[in-house]
Parts: structure tokens; sequence; C-alpha cells
């Protein structure tokens, strides 16, 4: 027998608890499961063991189809104990089995029995155990009981048959429909569960019939419900018809609204609770309907029971995001929840505050906030310091006690993920307010004294390297800079090592000082340290060689690299040493994103360059390589870009195409990778017609089909069209795969002779403004920014319209462009209503382009933007905002 739970005395607090399943083993369990088996059966062992079972069996342990079939069999043998406890074990035990077909059919007569008997608890636990493991033949047969049990009265038995109803939707769901009529009596139950079920149930049944819930709602809204489980159901089921009117109604009608407003005065919380947030989760919704949800989630504030405190005060939380004039009638009762018990209610209670807070109170919240740090933990904290960054960025004014505040948590404990939002926080505020600039970067140098962490410290070294050479007493860094060399590992001391070069660039009175720090560098037990202060010595001219000019050193150490570094990896792995040196220029600078996966059946080859190989340079140079060799393409000139494969057929269809987008300068070739999926069939002169009537700008001037298309053999055709030279020229273009089909015989292989032309629709393609636009990274976004000639930049405003989020709206317009985001800056921080993102890369012509993005909610859902263009052609610059104006 496992050891009994063992009680621990008031003396005895370090002793463990001991569980009643301790060192139980399937094969000791299995055995005593013969107790099942014995004439007088003893009901409390008999649950016991079925106890044990269902312990094994949620613990992951698996029983062979022997095993499971023996203990099916001994249970069913329980049902002759007339034990009311063994009885609902036994169902359970049934449940968990999930017999098979030929099982069930032992046990089903047993489950009738009961679904019929004068028993409650016996019907319902039946009808729940006989709807899981039943299948559609069966269940035809039980309808008829089970359309009696939803109108029993009874709640338990009802509740049973209408979550059986729930289950049964998903797997059949004809025959639940049918029972429609009984479900709607059910919604008029006194029984609070039962109108919940029911409810739940209804919806499911009709939830795809937009007219049968708006007439759902509008009948159970004027007053039928009692259950405030079944009036929360109802409210949720409410907001979503007035989202669903919401799109088609243009008027500015809002119906139900009244019925939400109602619902503020129930008597449940839970539904006073549930319809204030759906009133501040309404799109649009205005300041005078959100006051009564407000008001009421004020009250809750001050409520007794923690869960009321949460539940409002993280809504309240979501309101400030968008409404934070409506929310700071309720700042008093919020401060008063900073020092809850409860810290996630302190830290929403913080975070809403710095939403919601005036530049007065600043100082006030950050005393506060001061003594709640230490109690929470690091996710908390995290929370807590990208609300002061946000309140930071909102009242420049106070950037001096916020960034001590961020100073001082910087230097206490806490893990990698919380210490790195406080560096990633003060870097944004020193780049955004250029009064803070000189105590932020101070603030990092006295952290990596005693940082831990080598990547932080490298991020910040490079960070100093950018910045700290503009400040107005740069020397005040290089001490902090060279105690790096000496106290840390070699990853930071080498990062060390160049932000002293950098220095040395940028400040000619410093450059003395840093020979001095780079050539005793050079004593360095650590080869990467050591080359680095040779290589940077040798540029900078601090070992008497002669010096490149100043513009070719600051072009060395602060230019971007134009490359992504995993095109440079894989071009140096893929290098052969020669006599030729290898050349950086032959690097591709694309960024290349993942091939769609081919179309493919079981053991489907890919199809073609469609799936080419995974590094870029080879990707790059095999489709070169083969347009190159067709003769009808070879005079297009230089290969600009290559798009992804973009799928024309749907999945597990007969013939699988995907196209790949060739741009030339003044050319687009269409290669259409085909697969033909049908052992028995022989594809011949396989063409696609493409009709570019709503393209008006191309002009189609040569093809090349694809003579023969076997089983399972990739093949491609090519289309191409003319457009206006050097002009991103777009259109949409109706794809038609032809070709002439011959059967083949499965048995020697043979295709026929004589074949039947057909036909077989492709989805439409688009040829859009991203596809003129490489995605090339740039290291140093500010620098390439800076040097970049400002006379090419072109600035405008823009209004996005309502938008699901912040997130949804810098990513609409980064697909749109086609570039590729720099520094990470393609992530919203959560809960942001500002963003800045920086976009880069090379447009058409070879014509290289900057973008700097700012984003802000104008209004509930509303989305701003700023958009301010840097390129070396002030005609692409204006391009660029053609682009976002007509997209």
């Amino acid at each position: 027998m496992a050891q009994p739970l063992v009680k621990k005395d008031d003396d005895r607090d370090d002793e463990a608890d001991y569980s009643p399943f301790l060192g139980i083993e399937k094969g000791a369990v299995l055995q005593e499961a013969r107790v099942f088996n014995d004439p007088q059966l003893d009901p409390r062992r008999c649950s016991q063991v079925i106890t044990k079972l269902l312990y094994l069996l949620n613990q992951g342990e698996t029983f062979t189809k022997v095993e499971a079939t023996e203990v099916f069999f001994a249970v069913t043998k329980l049902f002759q104990s007339k034990d009311i406890g063994l009885r609902r074990m036994v169902y359970v035990m049934i449940k968990e089995l999930s017999p098979s077909a030929d099982e069930v059919i032992i046990v089903t007569s047993s489950l009738m029995k009961d679904m019929t008997s004068k028993t409650d608890m016996y019907r319902a636990n039946a009808i729940r155990v006989l709807c899981r493991i039943t299948d559609g033949t069966l269940l035809t047969q039980i309808e008829r009981y089970l359309k009696q049990a939803i109108v029993d009265k009874n709640p338990v038995v009802a509740s049973a048959a209408l979550v059986s109803g729930i289950h049964l939707l998903q797997t059949n769901p004809e025959i639940v429909k049918r029972w429609s009529n009984e479900v709607q009596e059910a919604v008029q139950s006194r029984a609070a569960l039962v109108q919940f079920h029911a409810l739940a149930l209804l919806h499911q049944i009709r939830q795809n019939d937009r007219l049968a819930v708006n007439k759902l709602v509008s009948s159970l809204t004027k007053g039928s419900v009692r259950s405030p489980l079944a009036q929360c159901l109802l409210i949720r089921y409410t907001s979503q018809v007035i989202r669903e009117s919401a799109n088609n109604n243009q008027a500015g009608d809002r119906p139900f609204y009244d019925f939400l407003e109602g619902c503020l005065r129930h008597k449940a919380e839970m539904v006073i609770f549930e319809a204030a947030r759906a009133i501040t989760e309404l799109n649009g919704v205005t300041s005078r309907e959100l006051t009564p949800a407000i008001t009421v989630l004020q009250l809750f504030l001050s409520s007794s029971k923690p869960v009321l405190r949460f539940a409002a005060v993280r809504t309240l939380n979501k309101v400030a995001m968008t409404h934070p004039m409506a929310v700071t009638n309720c700042n008093i009762d919020m401060e008063s929840l900073i020092s809850d018990q409860n810290r996630s209610i302190a830290t929403l209670a913080i975070t809403t505050l710095l939403k919601t807070g005036n530049e007065s109170s600043v100082d006030r919240l950050m005393k506060q906030i001061t003594n709640f740090m230490s109690d929470i933990a690091d996710e908390f904290k995290i929370v807590v310091v990208e609300a002061i960054r946000s309140l930071c960025l909102k009242f420049p004014l106070k950037h001096r006690s916020l960034m001590n505040f961020l100073s001082n948590i910087l230097r206490e404990e806490g893990g990698f993920e919380y210490k790195k939002a406080i560096v990633d926080s003060i870097v944004i505020l020193i780049r955004d307010i250029p009064e803070a600039k000189e105590s932020g970067l101070l603030h990092l140098c006295e952290f990596i004294e005693d940082c831990e962490f080598t990547y932080l410290s490298t991020q910040i070294l490079h960070f100093l390297g950018i910045e700290g050479p503009k400040t107005s007493d740069p020397s005040k860094y290089i001490r902090y800079i060279y105690n790096r060399v000496h106290l840390e590992n070699a990853t930071v001391r080498a990062g060390a090592v160049s932000t002293l070069a950098k220095f040395g660039a940028m400040v000619d009175t410093l450059k003395p000082r840093v020979f001095v720090l780079l050539r005793r560098c050079l004593f360095d037990n650590d080869d990467e340290v050591r080359d680095r202060a040779t290589l940077y010595l040798n540029t900078l001219g601090g070992d008497g060689a002669v010096v490149e000019t100043g513009e070719d050193v600051k072009e060395f150490l602060f230019g971007s690299l134009d490359i992504p570094l995993v095109n440079l990896e894989n071009s140096l792995k893929n290098y052969e040493p020669s006599e030729e040196a290898f050349d950086i220029n032959s690097v591709p600078k694309e960024v290349k994103t993942q091939p769609l996966a081919e179309k493919k059946a079981p053991g489907k080859k890919p199809t073609g360059l469609g799936a080419p190989p995974a590094g870029p340079p080879s990707t790059v140079d095999a489709y070169e390589k083969l347009l190159l060799s067709i003769p009808e393409f070879a005079n297009f000139g230089k290969l600009f870009k290559s798009s992804a494969p973009v799928e024309l057929t749907e999945a597990e269809t007969e013939y699988a195409v995907n196209v790949v987008k060739h741009i030339f300068d003044g050319h687009v070739v269409f290669q259409y990778n085909c697969t033909n999926t049908i052992p028995e069939q022989l594809l011949e002169n396989v063409t696609v017609i493409v009709d570019a009537s709503e393209a008006e700008e191309f002009a189609e001037v040569a093809s090349k089909p694809l003579r023969s298309l076997p089983y399972d053999s990739p093949g491609q055709t090519f289309v191409a069209f003319e457009k206006p030279e050097g002009v991103p020229a777009i259109g949409k273009f109706s794809n038609m795969l032809r070709f002439i089909v011959k059967e083949v015989d499965p048995s020697t292989g043979e295709a026929e002779d004589d074949g039947v032309e057909d036909e077989y629709q492709l989805e439409e393609l688009e040829v859009v403004a991203a596809d003129y636009m490489l995605k090339v990274g740039v290291s140093n976004f500010r620098n390439a920014w800076e040097t970049m000639d400002a006379d090419c930049e072109r600035v405008d405003e823009y209004g996005l319209g309502p938008r699901e989020s912040l997130a949804e709206a810098v990513n609409a317009v980064i697909n749109l462009l086609g570039m590729q985001p720099c520094e990470g800056t393609e992530v919203v921080p959560n809960n942001s209503r500002s963003h800045t993102c920086l976009l880069s890369g090379v447009y058409i012509g070879n014509v290289k382009v900057l973008v700097r993005l700012q984003f802000g909610l104008d209004g509930p859902k509303d989305v701003a933007m700023k958009l301010a263009v840097r390129s070396e052609d002030e005609a692409v610059s204006d391009a660029i905002h053609e682009i976002v104006a007509s997209g």
C-alpha cells in the first residue's frame, strides 16, 4: 500500500509532506486491479485502485493495448456494485481509458441503463461518458434521451446534456443542431448553470449565422437572463454584435450600448465588471461612453477582494493606453494600491499612474516607486522600467530625475533581462533627448565598472564609441574605457580597444593619449585584443606609418557595413584560397529570407530553383546563371533582385506551381516552378498564359515553355515582360497553366502517343513596389543618416487610419516598402503609444535609401506617421513618399 499523507505538527514544519502516490508502479497497480474480479466487491478498495490507475494515466504512463483492454473489462464488472461513490469512479475511468469501438459495445448497455435510471447522479454521469466514447451511429440511437435530458427538471442532468452537446458540436454538428428547440427552452431555465450552458450551446449552434446571433442577443437583452454567468456570456456576445455592426454601420449608431450600461447596475460583481470591460474595449469609444464604466471600476479599486482590485486596475491600465485623461480621476485610488500586498496589483497601479500622471506628479511617483521596486520580481520591474521610459519621452524636462532613478536601480541586484531593459531605456533617452546625453553616458560608464554581463558591457562600449566623442568633454570617458582593458574578459577588452580607437579618430586632442593606451594593449595575452590594437594603430598612424586621410579613417571605424553579415559569412565559407584575393564587392547585398516551403506530397522533391540552396550567395548566383543561359533573357543586363517563391496553387493539388519574380532595370521575368503530382500523367509543352490587362506598363516580350514535365520531376517555364527602364512599375497578372496531358501506363512507365490539351487556373500574381527594393542593412544607422546628403531628404506626415495596434501599423509599412529594419526597431514595446522605426535598403538603380518612421496613436485606434527619407537621389526620396501615399 502507498504511504498515507502525513500531517505535519506545528513543531515539525521542516518535515516534508508525503504523497499517497509515492513510489507506486504500474505493474503493482495492475496486480491490485484484480480486486475488480472478486465475488464480494470492496467499494473502498476498488475506488483506491481506480484512483491509482487515474494517477498513472495523468502522469503520462502508457498502457499497452492488452493492459488497457484487461483494465477496461475489469472496470465494467464494477457496474454490479450499487455503491454511488464507486460508480462515479467507474465513469471517470471509462472516460480516461477511451475504449475502442469494439470495446464500447460492451459497456454501452450499462451506460444506457444508467441514463434512464431514477438516480439523477447516474443519469448525468452516464450522459457525459456516452457522449465522450460513442460515435455518430450510436449517437442517433440515444438522441431522443439526450433531448429529454436537456429539458430535465434536475439541473445536474440538464447541464450534463448541454455540456455534452458543446463537445459533440465539434464532431457531429448536424445532430446537435437538431436540438435547437430544446436548447432554446433550456435558456429560460431558472437554474443558473443550466441557463449558462444552454446559452453557450445555442450561440455555438448559430455562430455562423450573423442574423440569427443578432436575433438571439436582441431577445435576451430584454431581461430574460437571470444567471450571472449567463449574463456575462450575453455581454460578450453583445460586444461581438456591436463590433460587427460598427464595421457595417457608418452612421455612428451603437446598438445595445444601453444594455451594457444597464449591466453596470447589476447586483452581481462579475456582471458589473464584464460590462465595464466590454464598454472600455468598444471600437472608437468616446469619453462620455467611458465615464460610467470608469466610475464602477474606480469603486472596485477600494474593494476588499483582491480579485476585484486586480481586475479593475488591469482594465484601467489598458484604458490608459488610449484614453489617459479618462483615468486621471482614479489616480488617488491607484496611489493607495502601490502598497498593496498583491505585487501584481501594485505593479499595474504604478504603470497606470505613470501613463496618466502629469509633469507635476513625476517626482512624487518616483519616491513611491523607489520603495516599491525592491519587493517585486524582475518581470514586474521590466514593466515599470518601460513605463518610466515612456514617461520620460512624454515629459523630457523631467529627464534628470528619471535618469537618476534608472541609474540607481541599474546598480541594484537583478537578472540579465532586467538590466538589459534599463540599459536599452537609457540608450533610447540619450538618443531622443539631447540634454540627457552626457549624464546618461556617465551612468552607463559607472554601470560597466561592476557589470557582470559581457553582452551588456560590449553593447555599452559600442554605443559609447558612437556618442562619447560628440560630447563637450570626451576625455572624461577614457578612464572608464581603459579600465575595461585591464579588468575584463577578452571579449570586453577587445570592445574597449575599438572604442578607444573611435575616440582617437574623432577627437584630435585625445589622439596622443589614445596612442599610448593602444600601444599598451599590444602586450595583451589575447590575440583578438592585440590584433585590434595593431590594426587601429596602423590605421590612425600611431606606429609612425603613413596615415590615411581623416575621412578614410572615419569611414573605416564608423562607416556602415552595407552588406549583411550572414551573406559575408557564407561568402567567406565558400571562398577557396587562390592567387585571386577575396573581393568583398562580390558579396550579395540583399538580406535573403528563408524561401517559402515547397508544396510537396509525401516524397515529393523540391520544385527546382523554387527551393534554392540555403546560402544566399549560391541562391543569387544560381538564379543569375540560369537566366543568362537562356538566350531570350541574355541581353536584359544585370539581375537586380529575385523574390522569394510565391505560391500559386493550394496544398496537395494536382499540380504544384510557385513563381519567382526576377527584377531587371527594364524587364521583369516570371519563373514558374512546376511539379506534376499525378503518377499516371505526363505533361508536355507546358506554358503559363499570362493576362497583363491590369498591368498597363508591362508588355510581354518573350516566353520559354517547358517541353516535358514527368511525375514528381520539377521543371521551369518562363515569361518575360518589358517595362519602362528604371521605373518601379506595378500591376496584377492572371495566370493560366496550359499543357498537353498524356496518359502513362503504370506497368511500363511509357506515355501514350496522343495527348489532350488542358488548362489549370492558377492564383493571381502581383508586382508591388517592394519588389524594387533590396533589403540591405546598415550597422550604424545614425552615422549613415548623417553622412547622407540632407538636400535629398523628403519629410511628410500621413494618417494610416484605424489599426488594431501600433505594431500592426509598423509591420504594414515595412512590408509595403520592402526595406530592412535596423537596430531591432521593427519590434514595438508593449503598451507604447509612439514608436520610431529605422529602415534601410537599395532601390532599383542601386540607389541607397534610408527611412526614419515615427508612429503615434492619434485617438483610440487611429495611427499617424511621420516619414523622413534620405537617399542618394532626390527622385528616389520622392518615389518612396509616392509609394506610401498610394499604398
